[in-house]
Order: C-alpha cells, then sequence, then structure tokens
C-alpha cells in the first residue's frame, strides 16, 4: 500500500507524521492488558467465541446493577445502533435533535420511517421540552446523544432524566452515552438506573473512546431482557458476531482504571492546548465534556478550513448539515494536537487573505 508521496502507507492506522483528529479516537489504546489478552485470543481466532462473550456481559452487568439478559453486544456501537433504528422505522420515525451523529438512524430509516429533526438550536443545545412536545403519534423512537456529537455539549443528567421518564410513557428512548466515561460525572450522567427501574428506555455504550477500541469493534446496548432479546433474535445480535480479539481486549480492559485515567488525563491536557491555541488566533470552541471539540470560525468555511489543515497533515472534520463555520477536532496525541494548533495562525491567514 502506498500513500501519495509513493512512500509505503502504515496498513493500520495514520503515519505519525499525520494528524489524525477528525474520528474522535483515543490514540493511546487499547491498553497493554487488552493488547495482551488480543494477541492471546488471536492465537485461537479458528474459533468462535465462547467463554468470553458472557464473562464480558457479566462484567457489564455486575457494574450497573441489570442481569446478563439486559447485555446485548455488537461490532460496535453501531450495529446495535442500527438494529434499533431498523426496528423504529418499520413502525414509524425516529425523533432527534438537529444537530447529533446521525448516521445509524439514517441507515436505520432506509427502508422505512424518517428521521424527524427538532428546529435548530441557536446555542447548539437540545431542548428537552421542545422534544416532548414533538412526540406525536407517528414518533417510534426518540434518539438523544449525550454528550453529543459533534457539539460536545453535555445534558444536565436530571434534566435528561426527568425527560426520559416522561417520554418513555409515549415510546422508546435512546440514549447513545458513547462518550459517557470521559464526562466529570459519568454515573450522574448516565441513564442506565432508568432501564433497572423498568423504564421504555435503551442506553448504548462503546469500547471505542475512552477505551482506545475503535478498530477492534466492540459495543454493547442495555436495555430490558425483553427488547434484548428481541434485538438477538430479530437482528442477528448473536454472539457468533463478535471479534474474539476484540471481546478478549474489551473483558481486559473493562476495569483497568489505571488506563483509563492515564487517558482521560491526556485528552484534558490536550483540551487545554487547543482552547489556548484558539485564544491566540481569536476564536472558541464550545464547552465540551468529550474527547473532541467543535470550533467556531465565525464567517469562515469549515470545509476550506479542514482542507487547508490536510495540506498540512492536520486531519479534521469539515461542514455538518448546514452548520458551515464550525469545525470539530477530536483530542490525539499531544504532538498531533501541537500540530493543530501550530497550524492554525497560518491557516487562517492564508483563509482570510
Amino acid at each position: 500500500m502506498a500513500s501519495a508521496g509513493g512512500a509505503k502507507a502504515p496498513a493500520y492506522g495514520p503515519a505519525m507524521s499525520v494528524a489524525k483528529l477528525n474520528a474522535n479516537e483515543n490514540p493511546y489504546g487499547p491498553s497493554p492488558a487488552a493488547i495482551k489478552e488480543a494477541y492471546e485470543a488471536t492465537k485461537l481466532g479458528a474459533y468462535y467465541v465462547g467463554a468470553s462473550v458472557p464473562m464480558l456481559k457479566a462484567m457489564i452487568a455486575e457494574r450497573h446493577g441489570v442481569t446478563p439478559e439486559h447485555i446485548s453486544l455488537s461490532a460496535g456501537s453501531s450495529g446495535v445502533l442500527t438494529y434499533i433504528a431498523t426496528a423504529a422505522g418499520e413502525k414509524g420515525n425516529i425523533l432527534t435533535p438537529d444537530l447529533f451523529w446521525d448516521t445509524t438512524a439514517r441507515m436505520g430509516t432506509r427502508h422505512g420511517g424518517e428521521v424527524v429533526r427538532l428546529p435548530k438550536d441557536d446555542g447548539l443545545a437540545i431542548d428537552l421540552d421542545a422534544m416532548y412536545e414533538a412526540i406525536t403519534d407517528d414518533i417510534a423512537l426518540v434518539q438523544v446523544t449525550n454528550p453529543n456529537n459533534p457539539t460536545g455539549l453535555v445534558l444536565d443528567g436530571e434534566a435528561l432524566r426527568a425527560f426520559c421518564k416522561k417520554a418513555s410513557r409515549k415510546v422508546t428512548v435512546l440514549v447513545d452515552e458513547a462518550y459517557n466515561e470521559l464526562t466529570d460525572k459519568p454515573d450522574y450522567n448516565s441513564m442506565v438506573d432508568l432501564v433497572r427501574e423498568g423504564y421504555d428506555v435503551i442506553v448504548a455504550r462503546t469500547f471505542s473512546k475512552i477505551y482506545g477500541m475503535a478498530g477492534m469493534r466492540v459495543g454493547y446496548t442495555i436495555a430490558s431482557p425483553e427488547l434484548t432479546e428481541s434485538m438477538i433474535k430479530d437482528y442477528g445480535l448473536g454472539d457468533y458476531a463478535m471479534n474474539q480479539a476484540g471481546v478478549a481486549a474489551a473483558v481486559a480492559s473493562y476495569n483497568d482504571l489505571g488506563f483509563l485515567e492515564m487517558s482521560k488525563s491526556r485528552i484534558l491536557e490536550a483540551k487545554e492546548m487547543v482552547l489556548e491555541g484558539l485564544s491566540a488566533v481569536g476564536l472558541s470552541a464550545l464547552p465540551s465534556a468529550t474527547n473532541f471539540m467543535f470550533v467556531d470560525l465565525g464567517d469562515l468555511d469549515a470545509e476550506m478550513f479542514r482542507q487547508k489543515m490536510a495540506d498540512r497533515n492536520v486531519l479534521i472534520r469539515g461542514i455538518y448539515r448546514d452548520y458551515t463555520n464550525w469545525s470539530r477536532v477530536s483530542m490525539g496525541r499531544l504532538e498531533h494536537v501541537k500540530m493543530y494548533v501550530d497550524a492554525l495562525a497560518p491557516v487562517l491567514e492564508e483563509m482570510r487573505a
């Protein structure tokens, strides 16, 4: 495999000369413990997954005070999110914020239903009152991402909890908590307690973010046993669909608090670097509870900004929908974040020339 310049490109990730800050990955993972167990599992990769799957389900269940029957695994959380959206699309529409990570919702409605978005909010926050008022008879699922992507904003836990209790009496509520472990108060911000209490709520989580396992594809939902059984039976979310090495790595890293704390500290350090760099060039970003930041470029075009950054080997995201002046940047290795910060002034000067 060759790069544009003729040099051989890495097969499994970006070249170290490239600051890959466009996919909310944690480049400090997987943890050493996860790598060790994944290697051992790979040596037995001829076999389908076995005891490791119920082991992982049991670990997740124990932490959250539910049973293993509440847990459904998939290849990243994308799998379960798409299946949930597909099931909802067969019954009606999916109610969402105007701006959120909408890939799985859109995939799920390819053969039925629509994604119904709330009106744009000037502050880019999710208006829970407006969302509740928008629940009509044709809505089969309400989807909330908390913290939200690409904004990085986190809803107050009690406010979201009150909304979910009220809304779930009308319709199933899906809360995508992919970035929950990165927040200051993960337990407070999570809606898993509502699943325990029997509300019609689904919580989705992933090992792709804080655990640094985006390429190893392990995610899960926590939902009622009845709904979980339906997803497994009707949409093929069985154990055989899982990756032997990925599950082994997930088991090894799930309680690896030292690695999680290290990752979180590096992410916080990177965010401080970005905030200081933005301030130095007169820009700002939304307050972020995640491993990425949503940057306000003022009157500049985010797609042109993305292209100019790419010319300097800094990869970031471009325009989302019609939010043309907002740019998302992920927190990567500190040396790569520094590349982003160092490129800000020359790129902005070039764009304003």
